[in-house]
């Protein structure tokens, strides 16, 4: 069974940094793309972040380009993302799952290929 266990989630003041960690089991984790997604209440999940890890390429969403940073630790099952300079509209509700793999479009969007297994995920917070 494919399991995912986020933590590091808190309360970061706008222009702070957290690192989240996503820990998964159940699947091969050096042969597949592991994504990071975040909802709001009341609106659907959006990608943020992925890394393929058979090939180690990543990608990054626009809004948070620059900002936030994903990597991989194979050895430890274990993908990161660092939030540095945190702005109000990154709170949320921040989970990992995992899929085929990831890339991005001519035109800017970032394909998340047959993703699955989203866990319950880490609640960030930012204060103004």
């Amino acid at each position: 069974e494919v399991q995912f266990v986020e933590s590091g989630g808190g309360l970061v003041q706008a222009g702070g940094s957290l690192r989240l960690s996503c820990v998964g089991s159940g699947f091969p984790f050096d042969d597949h793309a592991i994504g990071w997604f975040r909802q709001v209440p009341g609106e659907d999940r959006v990608g943020v972040s992925c890394i393929n890890n058979n090939d180690g390429s990543t990608w990054t969403a626009d809004p948070v380009k620059g900002r936030f940073t994903i990597s991989t630790d194979n050895a430890k099952d274990t993908v990161y993302l660092q939030m540095n300079n945190r702005k109000p509209e990154d709170a949320a509700v921040y989970s990992c799952a995992v899929g085929l793999y990831c890339t991005r479009t001519r035109g800017g969007a970032i394909i998340y290929e047959g993703f699955r297994a989203w866990g319950q995920g880490t609640q960030v917070t930012v204060s103004a």
